[in-house]
């Protein structure tokens, strides 16, 4: 389905980047894998997984000259990239009044500087070649807030602007843009949250992870990172060629509850 066309995967070298990649070299697409150090390993097994090309290059999104000197490296390497997904991230727990300067700087930087600064570089080449998919990654507190992660949920609910303007600007150039928003995903951090309130309540892991899950998702489950992966590739597919501007929730039911 996707073959012959190029995908980049920000913060690939596990987790939910990692579940997008695969969904999209699994579809074909060449792959390039993106992270903070260079993740060569995972991109050597997903080559022999799934046979297609893949690269592995490392960058820090948090400096403009380092995403424009890997973008104009990328380019000349591949030729174009086609499909753009955007989802590095950095967070920090605080109250407001207690948060880092600096934090605050380096999230605004990775979760929304650095997907503008990507798009403005890809575009050019989608438009080339009259076709092209943006992917960003919201969440679902791009709906709603949260106590003490007001890094988070700012630059969460901002790309989901990002997400319409691209889209409007793109509308008639092959070209779609859209927004996913997870619910809970077990991720490293969120399953090392339960534990430690599974330890300081003395309750066990299982106990504690469904009372988490059932106070947010009515599916009462973690959010599958294959099932936003697979979502993922849809809309890369010829199926969704006309969604665009879109933010899909992908949680469980929680965005409803």
């Amino acid at each position: 389905m996707l073959k012959g066309n190029w995908a980049l995967v920000t913060g690939a070298t596990a987790g939910l980047g990692l579940a997008v990649a695969e969904s999209l070299a699994g579809a074909g697409a060449s792959i390039v894998l993106h992270d903070l150090t260079e993740p060569a390993q995972t991109r050597d097994r997903l080559r022999a997984q799934f046979g297609v090309e893949v690269v592995s290059i490392a960058a820090d999104l948090a400096q403009r000259t380092a995403i424009e000197s890997m973008m104009a490296s990328l380019l000349g390497r591949v030729g174009a990239v086609d499909i753009l997904v955007n989802n590095a991230v950095v967070r920090h727990f605080s109250p407001v009044e207690n948060f880092p300067p600096e934090r605050w700087d380096e999230a605004l930087a990775v979760n929304l500087s650095a997907p503008f600064h990507l798009i403005r570089l890809a575009l050019p080449g989608m438009k080339q070649r009259k076709w092209g998919r943006i992917i960003n990654m919201a969440s679902i507190y791009s709906t709603r807030a949260v106590a003490d992660r007001i890094d988070y949920v700012t630059t969460k609910t901002a790309i989901v602007g990002m997400t319409r303007a691209v889209a409007i600007e793109t509308s008639k150039s092959g070209i779609t843009c859209n927004a996913l928003c997870p619910g809970t995903l077990p991720t490293p951090a969120i399953q090392g949250k339960i534990a430690a309130i599974a330890a300081s309540e003395g309750r066990s892991i299982d106990e504690t992870t469904s009372d988490y899950l059932a106070s947010r998702q009515p599916s009462g489950r973690f959010v599958a990172m294959e099932g936003v992966g697979a979502m993922a590739a849809f809309l890369c597919s010829p199926a969704a060629q006309d969604i665009t501007g879109a933010t899909l929730p992908i949680d469980g039911g929680w965005s409803i509850a």
